[in-house]
Formats: C-alpha cells, structure tokens, sequence
C-alpha cells in the first residue's frame, strides 16, 4: 500500500481544510514472533507464581516454621510429635521376651529351606504391615539343589581276595540322621530335612580315604609334602577353622574324589562328654549323632547365585556355567558318632596326626572313643563308598521388603535378616535374628502409631537363601544397585541374633563409635551389678568384616558400611551350640540358648537404638578417624605378613588364618623394592588421617549448631546449616564407595573392594587389604606391588571425596 504525505511548501496549492494531514490508511496485520503467544504468556505467568508460591512454602516450613521436636533446627523435619529420646523410650520399652518367644515358636514349628518358605515370607510380609511398615515379597528365580538320596558305607573284603570280583562286606554304614529326642518336638517333626550339602555335586564314588585334619590349605600341603596319596581318595575332614566348601575345594583340586565331614567334639573346648558333661538334651554337651548341614558354594569366589554373577536372577537371564563356583566333587555331613568307625578303620595305618605337628592334635576330641588319628590312607581293600543324589533346579525364592520413608529420600539405612534355615527349627540360626527385627520393627510401629517419622528412610528386610551363599540378599543387592549406590548410608545385619549372653560384633570402622554408643544405652539382663549395661559386660573387641552372612554384597560389593552383631561370643562354659542341626531348636534356646527370652528382647533394643541413631541424627552417625586408624594398622598388618611364620602363633583364630594362607615357592619380584613401597601407603593414610579428623571436627561442630535455637529471621543462617549438613553427609556416605576397585579381586572380580574380603582360603574370615597380602602369601610381589599401587589409589580418592 501507498502511504499519502501531508506537503507544507510555500507554493503548494492549498489543499481543502476538510482534508487532513495524515491519512489512515490500511496496512498489513502484524506477525506474531510466537504461534501461541497467548498460551506463552499464560505459562509463563502461571510458571512464574508457581515458583514463587514454591518459594514462600520452602521458606515457612524450612525456615519459619517451628523447629523439629527431635533434633532443634533441623531444617524441613519440624513436624514429628514426639522427641529423639521419646524414641529412644519406645524402642527400649516396646521389645518384649514373650513377643520374641512367639515369634520363635512360629518359625521353628516347620522346616523352611530356600524356595521352600513362601508361607513364612507372606506371614513376614503380613506382620510387618500389620505393624505400619509398608512391606511387600521381590522375587528371584534361583538356582538351587534338594536333597534326593545319599549312602556312606564302609566297605571291607578279605585281604587275600585281591581279584577285583571278590566280595566286598559291609562294615558300616551310616544313617545320615539325628536322633529323635523326646525332649524335642522338633526333632519329631515328619518334615525334618535330610543331612546333606547345598551345592554338593551328585555322585557315586568308591575309593580309599584318608584323614586330613581340617582341610586347610597349609593341612593339605603338609600331606602333599609327606608324600601321602590324594588323587582318587575320599578325604576325612572335621569342621572348624575354614568354610566347608573350601575344604571341598582344595581336595577336588589335588584330584580326590569325594569329602565326608564331621564335628570333633574336641573343637567344643571344656563343654565335652569326655570331660564329664551331659549331652543335649540332658546337659550343654554336643549331641553324639548332631550333624552340621550347610552349602559347600564357593563363597570367597562369589555369593549369590552361581549362574547370574554380577546380575540379578531374574526370568529369562542368561545363565553361567558354575564350574569354579560350586564343587563337582559328591560330599557329605556325618555326626562325630559315625565317623567314629571310619576314623578307628585308619588306625595303625600311615602317619599320626602328631607326627605332623601340635596343630594337628590341637583339640582332637575323640581320643577317648579309641580313635588314635592316623592319617592313612586306607588300604585298597577297606574303603569307602560315598554315594550323593541332588535335583538341581531353577526355582522362586522371596525377600521381603519393608519400608518406612523418611524425609531424606537418598539417604537410607538398610536392616536385615534372613528367614531360611537347613533344618525345620533354627532358633539361634536364624529365626533368632527373626524374632529379633521382628521386634525392632514392631517398636518403630508403635513410634509411627504416634506421629513420628524417621529423618532418613529406613528398608527393613527378610533374606531367602542365605545359606546356599547369602543368595536372596546379593540378588537384590545386584538388582538395586544403582540406587543403593546413591543412597545407602548403612547395613546393619542381625542372623544368629542370640545363642549365648555374650554380645561380639563385626563391622567397618566407620560403625565402631556407634555400636560402642548404642550398647552403653542398654542395660543388661545380667545385673549381678546394678545397672550395668551391654557395653560395661562386653569386652569392646569389633572384628573385621569377611563373608558369611547378608552383609557380603553390601560391604564387599557395593561399598555400604556395614555392621554384623548379636550375642553369640562363647566362654569356657557356654552351652554348645548345635550349628545347622536339627537340635539347633525352640527347646534348646528355652533350656540352654536363652531361657526366657530376655537376651532376644535386649537384643531387639539395640538393634532398634542403632537404626534410630543412623536415621535420626542430623548429622550421619559415623566416624572417619577411625577408619583411618584401621587403615594404618592394615598396612602394618600387611608388612608383618612378610616376616611371619607359624612359630609364636598363639590363638585359634591366628592359627587358622595363618594354616588357610595360600603358598608358593617360586618368588616373583624384588621383596625389598615391595617393602620400600609400602612406604606409599603409610603415607596416603597419613593424609587420609587428617582429613578424617577435620571431616569429624566439622560433624561435631555442626551438631552443636544444630542442637541450637536459630530465630526464625536468620533464615539464611537456617539454609547455610542445611547445606553445610548435607555436604558433610554425603562425603560420609561416599568414603566407603571410594575403596571400590571396579576391576575386582585377582581371579574374583565380584569382590570389588579392596581394604575388605573373606579371605581366598578361610571363606569367612576377613581379610584386609586382600589383593595385597594374598600376594604376598604367593611370594609374588610384582603382583603386591601393584596392589600397593591400586590400594594407594583408592585410599587418595578417598581423601578427596571427604577434603
């Protein structure tokens, strides 16, 4: 369009005055820079308020609002109606021995072996929701083995009868059961589970035997050494010192070809028939035909099921060949009163026990009944035949999960116990430790019945398939870990919760200050003193965490500080505990284990104080210095190590870590050059050390900040504590993580950290700094070198994730 010009020169004709001087004419519509400006705008508008509105709440409820009733100050938790020590009060007076009697009368009243135990799993999941704790059953699809049949006989033919066909005698043959006590119901019950081995493999086998003291590494060097004959023989071992599958494994390795083991009573220390105690039911003495089931896995390889490593077990995963995992080689469990006639059968016959030295008779306890220790083997027309039927399987096992969330959703506290056992009681194993969270969770029931919530979210669980090799919990925890990885602050494992009333606890140095705090809090069912407390009765003495229960994946795996306690010490005169026997039962924790319950109750107490500490207190509740003082004295350990021998070892436990180390003769390396590098790790835990004393001096200091009363105007200083607090928390929940090697062990990735592992040849005790003085037990120290390398490495991330 053209747009007319109003002219003003001089000389123009005059236009008509009706004419003005500017014209309106129609011009083109505007475009619009948006095609829905409108809704834009509207967004925006609405976007913008809801900010502010977000805002203006942020600040009356962190800030103006009225402080939290537990712990004052702590920002956006103010609306609890009960206080920390009102808690405290209820998780002290809530747990009661009768509760934990009915609890253990439920689980021990049937057998509930893994992916056998749906109805305990639904009565767990029901009770717990009944108590408010959201709970609901995670299922695996696992790999499992059931018992079908099994024979061990001694055979005998005539030593003249050389021929092959000749007539083979039955000499013995053993029942493979316990008695039947009247004392007992459970012993009566018709489902009582047979003697047998998870992961055993089947076979039939026949062959000679011989007798191989524990089955250590170093007990089955010292035979190759005397030159006595393995290959294609059955080995005799007694239980103790190792974890059974390891013993399976060392005598497959050296080519035999089946392992029986038994309990020797010698191993029971004062409480022996021999020293004229009374046998279970009549006294504390072990029972003669008591058999220790369990699962020969090897654990100190991997946990969980053998044929998903590294990933959950879940329908329709691939699945991996268990050879390396479990053995191949047919084994069995017999009670001490049939091994009897296969020990006597070696009499005379090789090398005694003490010819091998004073480790070798340590504790052998069947002297009295005429067994002498010969080594063997037997001669080729007295042996044995050892005959194992297993059916294999996939099938369903159950975990359940309970929750309470809490107002920090990446923080959270994982609390566990696993529910299956190998025999239909289990009354210390592990419906103990059953009845035990039971009442820990009952009480935070009642905590949440009136108001409260906890600050950081606290998942309770009930393990499936611990005893095939902690099954259920290394699935969820391989299926969870992402989220674990981010959140989890801390496991605390409770499985034999109580058998005896001396209290022992394993756990990462970072949990050493509150089980000390926690246990000083509760006063103990021994008040031969008045008033004294757990802590005051207990000798203070926290071990390292190796393998053996649900705490694996999380400490060994995922780097979550963990924690492992109950009472379960014994003395001269405990009670001997009858370990995965059928005489493991609610009659003898009411007789002998803990009569009336009260140990469970107390039990329960501090179970229920020690999350309520981890999950309440503002600041997390655990202590880097100590770490690092372990730290120093893992290296001096590990230096030691080099200069160590047998001769000056003193106790039980030295003894058998020192016999289950693997050995070489051929040297790798330059020994001196690795000493001198050990230099490299005394130094990064030097400065380790000093950021861990400036990380707990500015927790305590920002503790007392928050004990304190901040006016509602000082909302800024209100944010500046929030935020100090959380960046204090998350370098605590990330100190454990920094020691994870993500390439793993040699020769056993799944173990990725490397200050904490069972050790390669005990399966359950721990082992510090694996990678380096498993080395170094091998003499390979280009191998120790590089772990020295690796350890230094984590231990400098370490100090930077909490500078």
């Amino acid at each position: 369009m053209k747009r007319s010009e109003p002219s003003f020169g001089r000389d123009d004709k005059m236009t008509n005055e009706h004419t003005p001087l500017i014209t309106t004419v129609t011009v083109g519509e505007v475009r619009r820079r948006y095609p829905h400006q409108t809704l834009r705008r509207f967004c925006t508008i609405a976007l913008t308020s809801s900010l502010v509105a977000l805002f203006v709440t942020f600040l009356f409820t962190v800030v103006f609002a009225p402080s939290h009733s537990t712990h004052r100050g702590w920002p956006g938790h103010h609306h609890n109606h009960i206080t920390y020590e009102e808690l405290q009060s209820i998780l002290l007076d809530t747990p009661s021995s009768d509760k934990a009697t009915e609890w253990s009368k439920y689980y021990t009243a049937g057998a509930h072996l893994a992916g056998k135990n749906l109805s305990q799993a639904e009565w767990t999941r029901d009770r717990w929701n009944e108590w408010g704790i959201k709970s609901d059953i995670v299922a695996y699809e696992t790999y499992l083995n059931y018992p079908v049949d099994h024979r061990l006989a001694l055979l005998e033919k005539s030593k003249s009868d050389s021929t092959d066909a000749g007539v083979w005698k039955v000499a013995f043959e053993a029942t493979l059961e316990e008695d039947v006590l009247d004392e007992d119901p459970t012993t009566q019950l018709e489902e009582s589970i047979p003697t047998f081995h998870g992961y055993s493999a089947s076979g039939n086998v026949t062959g000679s035997f011989v007798y191989v003291n524990y089955g250590t590494f170093w007990d089955f060097e010292d035979l190759v050494k005397a030159n006595i004959s393995l290959e294609g023989k059955i080995a005799i071992a007694r239980y103790g010192g190792i974890f059974r599958g390891l013993k399976v494994k060392r005598a497959q390795d050296l080519g035999m070809i089946g392992v029986v083991l038994f309990s020797d009573p010698g191993d029971d220390g004062k409480i022996t028939e021999a020293n004229g105690y009374e046998a279970y039911p009549n006294g504390p003495a072990r029972h003669p035909s008591s058999v220790q089931r369990g699962s020969v896995q090897f654990l100190s390889v991997a946990p969980g099921d053998p044929t998903t490593p590294g990933y959950p077990s879940k329908p329709g995963v691939p699945r991996a060949s268990v050879d390396g995992s479990i053995p191949s080689i047919p084994s069995l469990p017999i009670s001490y009163v049939e091994a009897l006639p296969i020990l006597k059968a070696l009499n005379g016959l090789g090398p005694k026990a003490k010819d091998f030295g004073e480790y070798w008779t340590r504790n052998a306890g069947l002297e009295y009944k005429g067994v002498e220790y010969n080594i063997g083997p037997s001669p080729d027309n007295v042996v044995l035949n050892l005959y194992n039927e297993q059916e294999y399987t996939i099938t369903p096992q159950w975990d359940v999960i309970g929750i309470i969330n809490g107002t920090i959703p990446d923080e959270v506290i994982v609390v566990g116990n696993h529910r299956d056992a190998w025999i239909a009681g289990g009354a210390g194993d592990p419906n103990s430790g059953s009845a035990v969270i039971n009442e820990a969770i009952r009480s935070f029931g009642q905590a949440l019945e009136k108001g409260w919530k906890p600050l950081r979210t606290i998942v309770f669980a009930s393990w499936d398939g611990e005893e095939y090799g902690l099954v259920g919990s290394t699935e969820w925890v391989e299926e969870y870990l992402p989220w674990l990885s981010v959140t989890n602050v801390a496991y605390i494992n409770v499985d034999v919760g109580v058998r005896s009333p001396v209290f022992e606890a394993n756990a990462a140095p970072l949990l050493h200050k509150l089980i000390y705090d926690v246990t000083a809090l509760v006063q103990s069912p021994n008040q031969t003193v008045k008033g004294q407390t757990v802590r005051d009765l207990w000798d203070g003495y926290i071990g390292t965490m190796g393998s053996g229960s649900d705490f694996t994946a999380f400490q060994d795996y995922a780097g979550v500080p963990s924690l492992d306690m109950n009472f379960g010490g014994q003395t001269d005169d405990s009670p001997i505990y009858h370990y995965h026997s059928n005489y493991d039962s609610f009659h003898w924790m009411s007789e002998f284990g803990d009569p009336g319950f009260v140990y469970h109750r107390t039990m329960a107490q501090i179970l229920g104080l020690a999350i309520a500490k981890i999950a309440e207190t503002p600041l997390i509740s655990l202590n880097a210095t100590d770490y690092a003082d372990a730290l120093k004295g893992y290296v001096e350990k590990a230096e030691a190590r080099l200069e160590s021998s047998q001769a000056g070892l003193s106790t039980e436990e030295e003894i058998f870590e020192f016999r289950a180390r693997g050995v070489s003769t051929e040297v790798k390396g330059d020994q001196e050059a690795f000493k001198v590098s050990l230099n490299l790790l005394y130094q990064a835990v030097d400065e380790f050390k000093q950021a861990a004393i400036a990380l707990d001096a500015k927790s305590d200091e920002l503790a007392e900040k928050v004990s304190e009363d901040i006016p509602w105007w000082k909302w800024i200083s209100k944010l500046k504590l929030f935020h100090e607090i959380r960046f204090v928390n998350t370098k605590y929940k990330n100190i454990e993580r920094a020691f994870l090697y993500p390439k793993g062990l040699d020769e056993r990735p799944w173990f990725k950290h490397v200050v904490f592992a069972p050790g390669i040849w005990t399966g359950y005790a721990g082992a510090v700094f694996p990678g380096l003085v498993e080395s170094i037990d091998s003499q390979d120290f280009e191998n120790a070198q590089k772990w020295v390398y690796i350890i230094e490495d984590r231990i400098k991330t370490a100090t930077e994730t909490i500078r």
